[in-house]
């Protein structure tokens, strides 16, 4: 197939006219867009025979397909990509989209995760798609680990980062489970721990418990395994997601092989498939990036689109990013500079509070 540049040099102003009308009537209303649709809205007077034979070329190049039996065309995911990279009018973000997402930041008592729902919430809102958002994992060195029984049943892991930020976590502790065990469990983890991050904990934490197994007791070291596991859990590659808007893809999608396709794709997603991708995926290059369909390593389907931005920390360093993900029909033009946005206003979050 050739590449997009090529496709373009192929196409005169009729058929990219022609070319640009299908994808924007299809985005628009998500059903294929007949010649003579086109020919009452060309800037130029052309007959419908004329555009159908434009509409055939199109097709020939694989930009352009005909589903079933529909006398009009639907852009391939060819043309659709050949459609984001060069005919497509990017918007300005507007002042009711920018209020909605502006309100969603609470007062300084907010801690960063509430807001970064918050604003995934209102950008699904805002876009009638599902949003992402990709929290950053906390890299301070440790000052200190604590575990606090709260019931039989519960246990309470602290963890204080020598920057003062502190984070809790629940978990479910060993049987048995007695404050000489809770004790040492936190004394064998802060003799270890103190100015090592999390990631560096976890890489030491198995070879010395193997060596030192004899020393600990076997209810220690249950509780230490649980509440590393925890922390392992939080701290690893894919971090916090945040997925909003499942019922926005679902109300947007009444073809039922769209909604099979969705809720394979939230499936994907709540199982956390190849997350660890996600910021490998916007780290290629500055601004918004959007994928589409299965060039998309972030989940395997087809007919599905993402729109994804990064974001960066006070340090000006990627650590996190913000999408929206729904079918290929999705209102790119508009979308681009809210996820544009919205990436730009969680960098100062995460910058003033991180």
């Amino acid at each position: 197939m050739a590449d997009h540049s090529n496709l373009m040099s192929e196409m005169n102003d009729r058929s990219r006219e022609v070319f640009r009308r299908v994808v924007e009537g299809y985005l628009e209303s998500g059903a294929p867009v007949g010649s003579r649709t086109l020919t009452r809205s060309l800037s130029e007077k052309v007959s419908a025979a004329t555009v159908r034979n434009v509409m055939q070329d199109l097709e020939h190049l694989g930009l352009l397909d005909s589903p079933h039996v529909s006398a009009g065309r639907v852009p391939t995911q060819l043309g659709l990509r050949m459609f984001v990279d060069g005919l497509l009018e990017v918007g300005d973000l507007t002042e009711g989209d920018r209020e909605k997402i502006d309100a969603t930041l609470g007062g300084n008592a907010e801690d960063v995760s509430t807001t970064l729902d918050r604003i995934g919430s209102a950008l699904s809102g805002v876009t009638h798609g599902a949003s992402l958002v990709l929290a950053p994992k906390h890299e301070a060195p440790i000052k200190h680990i604590d575990f606090v029984s709260l019931s039989a049943e519960q246990a309470l892991v602290v963890l204080v980062f020598a920057d003062g930020h502190v984070e809790n976590r629940l978990f479910q502790p060993p049987l048995g489970q007695t404050p000489s065990a809770l004790r040492e469990a936190a004394n064998f983890l802060n003799a270890l721990a103190e100015g090592r991050t999390v990631a560096e904990l976890r890489r030491i934490i198995e070879g010395e418990i193997a060596e030192r197994r004899q020393e600990i007791d076997t209810l220690a070291q249950s509780l230490i395994e649980s509440g590393l596991a925890v922390w392992e859990d939080a701290g690893g590659t894919p971090e916090r997601l945040i997925v909003r808007g499942r019922s926005h893809l679902l109300d947007d999608a009444p073809e039922s092989d769209d909604l099979d396709r969705i809720r394979s794709l939230f499936d994907d997603l709540e199982r956390k498939r190849d997350i660890a991708e996600f910021l490998e995926l916007t780290e290629g290059g500055d601004g918004v990036r959007i994928f589409i369909g299965s060039e998309n390593k972030l989940f395997s389907l087809s007919g599905s689109s993402l729109v994804v931005s990064p974001y960066m920390n006070a340090d000006r360093k990627i650590v996190g990013a913000v999408g929206v993900i729904g079918p290929t029909r999705l209102n790119y033009g508009r979308i681009v500079p809210i996820v544009d946005y919205t990436a730009q206003l969680v960098g100062r979050v995460i910058s003033d509070r991180g």
